[in-house]
């Protein structure tokens, strides 16, 4: 039995590594795009379902994906495609509440487990020369929503409902409860 990662994220990499459990990675290549007619809780739960369907396995090995995005008045925010991308995400987030979701999946053998962590944040009112300065750092350009809240971010969140994990892209409380309800052995 082999535990996989099917993620690239080092941040997946360092959460997942709270679980003082060996594991390999193993980058699931697939389609991202998600269907923005259909509800993005939903989306994003497919989207790693997909992921760690396509991670080659044996039959008893356990593959956790997952994938983050942010939702804000009702536009699905992603990563990046640029710095100016950014700026607009993080202008549309200033003074706002969002939400954080992560679709998570564990598959091991006939076994699938897919849930979607909810986070609710809200960003203070953020200055134009603070947003510059943030995306002049590179931190934005790999993280959904343009920011990481584990880095500079720290700085614009208010108030936070819900698990701070999440934010960082695995919802490790919740995946522990489900690697232990499919693989009680490992726990």
């Amino acid at each position: 039995m082999e535990l996989i990662l099917a993620s690239q994220s080092p941040r997946r990499k360092e959460l997942l590594g709270l679980f003082r459990l060996p594991f390999t990675v193993k980058v699931a290549d697939i389609d991202e795009t998600m269907n923005l007619n259909k509800p993005p809780y939903d989306e994003v739960a497919r989207v790693s379902r997909c992921k760690a369907e396509a991670v080659t396995r044996k039959n008893d090995d356990i593959v956790i994906a997952a994938d983050t995005i942010v939702v804000c008045e009702g536009k699905v925010l992603g990563k990046p495609r640029d710095e100016q991308n950014a700026k607009e995400m993080l202008s549309l987030l200033s003074g706002r509440d969002h939400q954080v979701m992560t679709g998570m999946c564990v598959l091991r053998g006939e076994q699938c487990v897919t849930a979607t962590e909810v986070t609710d944040i809200h960003f203070r009112e953020l200055s134009a020369a603070e947003i510059d300065a943030y995306i002049a750092t590179g931190e934005p350009m790999d993280k959904a929503g343009s920011y990481g809240i584990q880095g500079g971010a720290a700085l614009f969140a208010e108030k936070m409902v819900g698990d701070y994990y999440n934010v960082m892209g695995l919802p490790v409380c919740r995946l522990w409860k489900i690697l232990h309800s499919i693989a009680p052995e490992l726990i």
